[in-house]
Order: structure tokens, then sequence, then C-alpha cells
């Protein structure tokens, strides 16, 4: 028994405080983050483990609701649990349970009002391209296997235009139910990288993006890649404001939120360059 089990008496209710996550996952495991019945999902089992060892229900919120096979290294998460818990002793136990599809990277109190979704500053995407002529079985989960010479000279171009504030309806799927729902986001910065010979990887930071975003800007410039479009048809997709103008969308397993920020500068600016 733990020393935060055998101080609580039964009957005891503690003050409720605020948690910080920090949490990495493998999506291949999960049917996106959102809790939904019956599957297994990021939410869902975070919250049961949780559960299980503090002996009370937790809701949890996170910075990024990532659809299902998206990873992620930078999930963050807020939730309130009882203040006596011993943080160390809970990530151990939660991971024990979770690991190593999901693992709490670190875990920290936050502020009494802290919320991972609504006072995210920006959150950064990384999106992981193997381009060569053989698949790379070491990459197979995590990162989308593209055996045509890409361009990438071409892609930086197209990639340019994104970046600023736009209406995306061309690159996301629109909330069911919700016809008029803005798709209108701020993209703060969006580049590629060599990141070694034949490995590619997108980078893009914003402050908030819709359902299906960046894997449908992926899915487009990797077309520009290849050749079957210019980069200048990248400024035509997003004026078109609908999704058939614009590319495929990339498979999932290739993306992963890679970083959430809190306490950036007002105007959203980020505190480095690319």
């Amino acid at each position: 028994m733990s020393a935060t089990e055998s101080a609580r008496l039964p009957g005891d209710a503690p003050a409720q405080r605020s948690l910080r996550l920090l949490l990495a996952y493998h999506g291949a495991a999960f049917h996106g983050f959102a809790a939904n019945e019956g599957v297994a999902t990021v939410a869902g089992s975070l919250a049961g483990a949780m559960q299980r060892v503090l002996r009370q229900p937790v809701d949890v919120v996170g910075a990024g609701r990532t659809d299902t096979g998206v990873h992620a290294w930078g999930q963050v998460v807020s939730c309130h649990i009882p203040a006596d818990v011993d943080l160390t002793w809970l990530q151990r136990r939660i991971n024990a349970q979770t690991a190593p599809a999901l693992v709490v990277r670190q875990a920290e109190w936050a502020p009494d009002d802290f919320n991972a979704r609504f006072q995210a500053s920006w959150r950064r995407y990384r999106y992981t391209i193997v381009n060569r002529i053989a698949p790379d079985p070491f990459r197979a989960q995590t990162a989308w296997h593209v055996d045509r010479p890409l361009s990438v000279t071409s892609m930086r171009l197209a990639s340019d235009v994104v970046i600023g504030e736009h209406d995306f309806s061309s690159f996301c799927r629109r909330p069911k139910g919700q016809p008029d729902a803005s798709l209108v986001r701020r993209v703060l910065d969006a580049h590629w990288r060599v990141h070694e010979e034949g490995i590619l990887v997108f980078e893009i930071t914003g402050t908030a993006f819709c359902h299906q975003m960046v894997r449908s800007i992926v899915g487009s410039l990797v077309e520009v890649g290849t050749g079957r479009r210019r980069p200048s048809d990248m400024a035509y997709m997003l004026r078109a404001r609908t999704r058939s103008a614009a590319g495929q969308v990339a498979p999932p397993h290739g993306l992963c939120l890679w970083e959430v920020a809190y306490g950036a500068d007002p105007d959203g600016s980020l505190p480095f360059g690319p």
C-alpha cells in the first residue's frame, strides 16, 4: 500500500487539485484520443487507469484530439485529482498499466484553472515520410512510405502558402451537424526538412487545427512533390474552400502531435525560429 493510500481514511474526501500530464502514445493501439465506449482510446485508457489507481472517476481534457492511428510525443492533458497524491507514485502506477503504448512522461501540479485544451498557445505536429524505393521496416508504423521521388524544393515553396490566417475549408473535414462552423485557423510556421537521406519531416505549428487538416495539407504537398501538381496550385486549393480542390489525405500513422505550448506571446508568435 502506498503512503497516499495508507494516509487516507475511509470516507475521507481530500481537496482536489489541478494536474497536468505530458503524454506520449503510439496511435496504432487506439481509436483516437476522445473517449468512445466500446473501443480503446487514449482518454479512455488514461482515465480508466487513473480511476483504478485513485479509486475515483477522473475526467481528462487533452490539448489535441488526435485521430485514430495518429501518434503523440507531447500531448498535454489536464484533470483534477486529490491534492494529497504523490505524483511520482501516480506516474509509475499509470505507466505500469498503460505502457508501452501509452506513457506519462511527466506529471506536475498546475494552476487551479488550468485547461490543457483552451489555454494552449500553439500546437506543433510532425509528419514523417520515408522517401526511398524500399520501405523501412523499423519506421513502418510511424512514417508514410512514398517510393516516388519527391522534390523537397517544390514542397517547401508550396508549404509557405499555408502560413498565416486562412479559411482551411479545402483541407478540413467539416464537423458533423455544424454546417456553419468556422474553419479559419492560424498557422504560425510550416516547413520541410531532410532528417537524413530519404527521411523527410514536415513540421507545422498553429494556434489550432481542424479535423484532418494536417494530413490533408501533407497529402496535397506530396502531390506537388511528385509533380502531379505545381507549387502555385497550393494557393488555388486554399482559395477554393472546397474539399474536392485539395489532394489526398495522408495516412494517419505518419503524423505525430509533437509539442503543445502554453504562455507564449499574446500575438501567438513563436519564441524561436524554425
